[in-house]
Order: C-alpha cells, then structure tokens, then sequence
C-alpha cells in the first residue's frame, strides 16, 4: 500500500498514470522535493480533496526511484481512497488542459476564484468539468444472472452491462435501452444499487439490478461479443474488485450464499 501524510499528498499524473516513488514491491507518493526536481510548478496545482495535481510532460525524465504507473495498477498501490482521489487528479487535470480556450468564441478562458470552473471574459460561456453519467446492471433470472464479455474489454473477462446516458433519458430508460440494445431481452424491477467515479475518462458509474422479464440473450456483436446466464457456484473470470461491476456480482453472490 502507499503511505501517505498530509504534506505528502502529490497526485503527478503522467499520460501513462500516475507517478510514484517504486521501493521494491512498494511505493510512495511523490514529494515536495520530487516536484521540485522534476522542475514542476507547484503553484499551478489543482486541489483534489485532501491532496494536489500537477500534470506531468510524457517526455519528462523520471530519476530513480520515480516510476510510471498505470491508474488501474493505483488502486493495489493507493486502496480504494487513494484511487479514487488519483482519478479524480487525472480527471481534473484533463478538464484544465481541454477548457483552455471558450467553445463557444474560441477566446482564452479565465480561472474562476473560488470555484472549479472556466470563464470566457468573451461571452460569459462557464465551462464546468465534464462528468458523463453510465447505468451499470446486474441482470437476474432466477438463481442465475447475466454476465457479458465486452468488445473493448481491457482483459477476457465476463462481466455486468453498462452504457452511457443519453439526452433525455432517465436513469431506468437507459438500463432498459442498453441491455436491449446489446443482448436483446426486456427488464422489469429496477433498482437502485450503488455508484462510483469511473476517471477512465471522466464517467460516474450509477449501478442497478434488475429482473429478467422476456426474450432470449443474443448479443449484438458489436458491444458485446458473448453474454451468458452464470451461476453463483459457477462464475467465469469476473473483473477485479476495484470496480463496481465487481461489487455488484459480489453482492449477488453473498446473497446467494445466505439464502443456502
């Protein structure tokens, strides 16, 4: 695990992740003094929550023992705490780079004080940080649910479905769209499970469960390559813990358990 103190607290993110010091198996965050070597201006740091965020030049020299990590690597590193305030560091960072200029007259933007926000002294046009809402759903049938082996999926693995909101849409439309879309069938009952901040690259996964209600699974081939019915005593490859996808597959499987 990273330790990590209050005058400790650098998030350097790097286009590859997030910089650390490596100590062996272990690492550290960057310090003061590494920002300084690195010839980083502290003063233009963005505050995220308990720490700072200084963006790193992917041609920059790291000295030993400074290292690139990647941010899905951070989480065994930094725990679910420190992941999430890395992530948001990344996220914040590309909003800061991406707001440079108004998109609306093309005009240098301004730093609001006191909040996270970008103003055109043109035209007045407020650019917040973009945060695009997904549905991520646990289908259930019975004592099985469904489990999908994406297109774009980083690893083989199988896991909930998911997709973005579209304008317009309420939360439960979109569960209801989405799993249409992409395996075919009809949900009934759906409820409300849980979120989490998904900087890859700026997405608020909000989880849900839901009951099978009619069709047969048949996937789209273009979203999703395979979709199965799994048993809780018979699961294929599931995504690691740092996802909600995870927690909602676990939840399903303890609840199971219990009912045994």
């Amino acid at each position: 695990m990273i330790s990590i103190t209050p005058f400790m607290r650098w998030y350097l993110v790097h286009p590859q992740g997030l910089v650390v010091r490596r100590d062996g198996e272990t690492a550290v965050l960057p310090t003061d003094d590494d920002v300084a070597a690195l010839g980083l201006d502290a003063s233009q740091a963005e505050p995220t929550g308990t720490g700072r965020a200084l963006a790193v030049p992917g041609d920059a020299l790291l000295p030993e023992p400074l290292a690139v990590v990647g941010l899905r690597e951070g989480f065994a590193l930094l725990g679910e705490g420190g992941f999430l305030e890395a992530g948001a560091a990344t996220q914040v960072l590309e909003w800061a780079a991406t707001h440079r200029y108004c998109g609306r007259c093309a005009t240098p933007t301004e730093r609001v004080p006191g909040e996270r926000c970008m103003r055109c002294p043109a035209c007045g046009l407020l650019s917040y940080p973009v945060i695009a809402p997904a549905v991520i759903v646990l289908v259930r049938r019975g004592a099985e649910a469904l489990l999908a082996r994406g297109a774009r999926f980083p690893l083989p693995f199988f896991s909930t479905l998911a997709g973005f909101v579209e304008i317009g849409e309420t939360l439960e439309a979109t569960v209801a769209r989405e799993i249409r879309e992409e395996v075919g069938i009809e949900v009934k009952e759906v409820r409300y499970f849980g979120s989490q901040p998904w900087p890859f690259p700026h997405s608020l996964m909000v989880g849900f469960t839901a009951q099978w209600a009619s069709g047969e699974v048949r996937p789209d081939q273009k979203e999703i390559l395979e979709a199965q019915w799994f048993r809780a005593d018979a699961l294929p490859t599931v995504p690691p813990r740092l996802s909600i996808a995870r927690r909602l597959i676990d939840a399903w499987v303890d609840e199971v358990e219990r009912a045994c």
